[in-house]
């Protein structure tokens, strides 16, 4: 059963690329100065302003990696900006669909697993070969901006959102066929995983001298630290085909034999969407309604982190004077050095999560306590953010916080990967139970779940600007939100799911 979870591992690591060579990468394609991931406060624009940075959203079910390039080309900005919840609402779904009627002799979810591996494989390669494909189509190495390296960056970031929907809903699904009545510890080990993929990711991009390993990737139109970034997709590549091959070999999926079904009574894949949602019973809808209040409080944190340690915590500026620029990034360093410190308690709160269901009285008790968790976490930003202002009033702007400040903020990273831990569990354990109890179908039921997943993340995308710009700026107006957001699905998980 766990085997099956470990592609989790492969695909985060996949995503949990190291954030110094994915800007240096980003600079050697000619894209201009742009905050480091996660750090995209830069999006708080007034709305006469069009934006120029674009956006990609990961992990809808990990931890969530905002990944910001900044796009020369207006089509290249829509594409990327819109791709990935789209994808979430289409993708995810129509597989699970299909995936609960394949009849296919190697099994309902194995030929989707295979699938989703081999198109993260590709977006790998596409996003690792950017600058060498755009080279060979036109690009010239003189140039400034290389356009068409940047298209192969973009659709590869496209093709690898497909391929993590592709591979984690029949993943998921799988593993609830497998459970057995034991969906808690199932998904308590999917989680432990993702966190295991992400500690993998943050830890390979601490090594600077990766590409030794690789010695090939360094080319004319990708140097040392292109051929890091490069080499970060090769090692997820090998351990991504070890997981997926170990997993098809030793974990056998039947073959499903439907039951026969009158042709003229066949509904079609959305009809059958619509109809879930009308037919759904009311622990789903209730399930559903957490869901997207839980991400609706996730998502202004998980997007923009590491730019509040650089902002507020350390009062930097990735547009100001040199100063400004070198506290901004020691601020996203520590805030990277804290999302290292969460991947780690995510993956340690993942393995106790059943028994500490069972001793706090049930699955809904748990979300519902760390949502209040999760709630006073947010609402600790503000008073982190009002010492670190306080101690740049009094020893300067350039002064940097204290080492007190700097242990609080990182504190509550290591706080976060507990409801973090949960919210990649609880909620996909109890669609299982629900969708086993009510007969529907393990992939279309998650899919659907996804839903409440990828509209909260639109909803945070398109609008964290606007609302922002409306309370002044910063990340605190977004972080209060969710902060607020949390304690009201923590009020209805505890009082309305079964």
């Amino acid at each position: 059963m766990h085997i099956p979870a470990a592609l989790q591992t492969a695909d985060i690591f996949t995503k949990a690329l190291p954030r110094k060579a994915f800007e240096q990468l980003r600079s050697k394609l000619g894209v201009e100065e742009t905050p480091t991931p996660k750090q995209s406060k830069d999006v708080r624009f007034p709305p006469s302003i069009p934006s120029h940075r674009s956006y990609r959203v990961v992990a809808k079910d990990k931890a969530v990696c905002l990944l910001p390039f900044q796009l020369q080309v207006n089509k290249i900005q829509k594409f990327s900006f819109s791709h990935s919840p789209i994808s979430g609402m289409l993708v995810q779904p129509t597989v699970g669909y299909y995936s609960d009627r394949c009849t296919s002799r190697f099994g309902r979810r194995h030929p989707f697993i295979a699938s989703g591996a081999v198109l993260v494989i590709v977006a790998g390669l596409l996003i690792g070969y950017a600058a060498d494909l755009g080279q060979v189509t036109g690009d010239r190495l003189e140039d400034k901006v290389k356009v068409r390296a940047i298209w192969f960056f973009a659709l590869g970031f496209w093709i690898l959102d497909v391929a993590n929907n592709t591979l984690q809903g029949p993943c998921r699904a799988f593993l609830a066929d497998l459970a057995a009545g034991d969906a808690r510890k199932t998904r308590a080990f999917f989680s432990f995983f993702m966190a295991v993929g992400n500690i993998l990711g943050y830890t390979t991009g601490s090594y600077t001298n990766l590409h030794k390993i690789f010695p090939f990737t360094m080319t004319r139109a990708c140097d040392i630290y292109c051929a890091n970034f490069k080499s970060c997709f090769f090692l997820s590549i090998v351990l991504l085909l070890f997981v997926t091959i170990s997993s098809l070999w030793y974990v056998k999926d039947k073959q499903w034999s439907p039951e026969k079904e009158d042709p003229e009574v066949k509904t079609p894949f959305f009809g059958e969407i619509i109809g879930a949602f009308k037919v759904m019973e009311r622990p789903m809808w209730m399930l559903i309604i957490v869901t997207a209040l839980n991400w609706i409080a996730w998502f202004p944190f998980l997007l923009f982190d590491t730019d509040w340690m650089g902002r507020e915590v350390y009062g930097g500026d990735s547009s100001g004077n040199d100063g400004l620029k070198k506290l901004y990034n020691q601020g996203v360093h520590a805030g990277s050095l804290g999302l290292m410190i969460n991947a780690i308690v995510l993956g340690f709160m993942s393995l106790g999560i059943e028994w500490t269901g069972q001793k706090m009285g049930g699955a809904k008790r748990l979300w519902g306590v760390v949502n209040f968790i999760l709630a006073v976490c947010l609402s600790m930003t503000v008073l982190v953010t009002k010492y670190a202002d306080a101690h740049r009033k009094t020893a300067g702007e350039l002064a940097g916080p204290t080492d007190g400040i700097r242990a609080a903020a990182l504190s509550l990273f290591a706080i976060l990967g507990i409801p973090l831990a949960v919210t990649f569990s609880i909620p996909f354990a109890l669609a299982s139970i629900i969708s086993s109890n009510s007969g529907a179908g393990q992939g279309l039921s998650l899919g659907v779940l996804n839903l409440a997943i990828v509209i909260p993340q639109m909803v945070v995308s398109l609008g964290a600007g606007q609302f922002d710009s409306w309370f002044g700026g910063g990340n605190l107006p977004g972080f209060v939100v969710g902060a607020i957001a949390a304690a009201i699905s923590g009020v209805v998980a505890i009082a309305v799911l079964p």
